[in-house]
C-alpha cells in the first residue's frame, strides 16, 4: 500500500554536527520524521527556500513544524523584549505555502508555531510572551524542556475524534499563543489557564493545529488523522 508522502517544513540554524562546526544547516527534530513514518505516511522534508509551495503538487499532506516566532510586524505588533529567533525567510516561505496549501485543500497539521501561522495568515494575533498573560511559564518551564500540562479537546471536534473528549496531557514548548482568533477558525482545546491550544479551520477540509509538540508525545494519533485523511 502507498504511502501517503508528507512534507514537513524545517528550520535553518547554525549547528554542529560530526567533524562540521558552526555550519548553516537545514534541519529538523527526527521526532517528526519517526512519527509520521509510524502513522503510515512517507516523510519528505521542506526547506524555506526557493519555492517549497512547487512541493506540493507531490504531496499529500502538509506539517508545518515548531520554529522561533514569527515576525510581529506581519499582526501589526511592534516586538516584545522576549520575541527571538525571527527569521524572515522562514516566515516569507511558510505564508506562501500555507496559503497554496490550504487553496489546494491539502491535509494540514500545523504544530506550535504551526498553528501561529495559520492564525496570523487568516488575520489573527498571537500574545508574544505567554507568562505576561497566564502568570507562569509552565507551558515552556525552561530551555529545552517539554511541560507537560492538560488540555481540555472541545466534544465534536476533529482533535476529539483524534484524541478523545477527555482531559489528555501533552507535551509543551511555547512562550506565545493564540490572542485574537482568526476569522474562520474554532478553537477546539484549552489549557486551564485559557491558552488556545488548538483550532481547526471551519468546513470539511482537514486542517488542524496544535499549540503543542505532538511529535514528543507517546502516541501518534495526530498524525494518524493526518494520514487518515490524506
Amino acid at each position: 500500500m502507498r504511502r501517503p508522502v508528507i512534507g514537513i517544513t524545517s528550520y535553518v540554524e547554525p549547528a554542529t554536527f560530526t567533524v562540521w562546526a558552526d555550519m548553516t544547516v537545514a534541519l529538523l527534530p527526527y521526532m517528526y520524521v519517526e512519527q509520521v513514518v509510524r502513522a503510515g505516511g512517507q516523510p519528505v522534508v521542506l526547506p524555506p527556500a526557493g519555492d517549497p509551495a512547487q512541493a506540493l503538487r507531490g504531496l499529500d499532506g502538509l506539517v508545518l513544524a515548531g520554529g522561533g516566532d514569527i515576525d510581529p510586524a506581519r499582526y501589526g505588533a511592534d516586538p516584545h523584549e522576549r520575541t527571538g529567533y525571527v527569521r524572515g525567510f522562514r516566515d516569507d516561505a511558510e505564508f506562501t505555502l500555507l496559503a497554496r496549501a490550504l487553496e489546494a485543500g491539502l491535509p494540514y497539521l500545523g504544530v506550535c508555531r504551526g498553528l501561529q501561522v495559520l492564525n496570523v495568515a487568516l488575520g489573527g494575533s498571537l500574545h508574544q510572551h505567554l507568562p505576561d498573560v497566564v502568570g507562569h511559564a509552565e507551558h515552556s518551564p525552561e530551555p529545552g524542556v517539554f511541560g507537560h500540562l492538560p488540555v481540555t479537546p472541545v466534544p465534536g471536534s476533529r482533535l476529539a475524534k483524534a484524541v478523545g473528549a477527555d482531559p489528555v496531557t501533552v507535551p509543551h514548548y511555547h512562550h506565545q499563543a493564540v490572542d485574537r482568533l482568526a476569522p474562520g477558525l474554532s478553537v477546539t482545546a484549552t489549557a486551564a489557564d485559557g491558552t488556545v491550544e488548538a483550532v481547526e479551520l471551519d468546513g470539511t477540509a482537514f486542517a488542524m493545529a496544535v499549540q503543542w509538540h505532538p511529535e514528543a508525545a507517546e502516541d501518534c494519533a495526530l498524525f494518524e488523522a493526518l494520514i487518515a485523511a490524506c
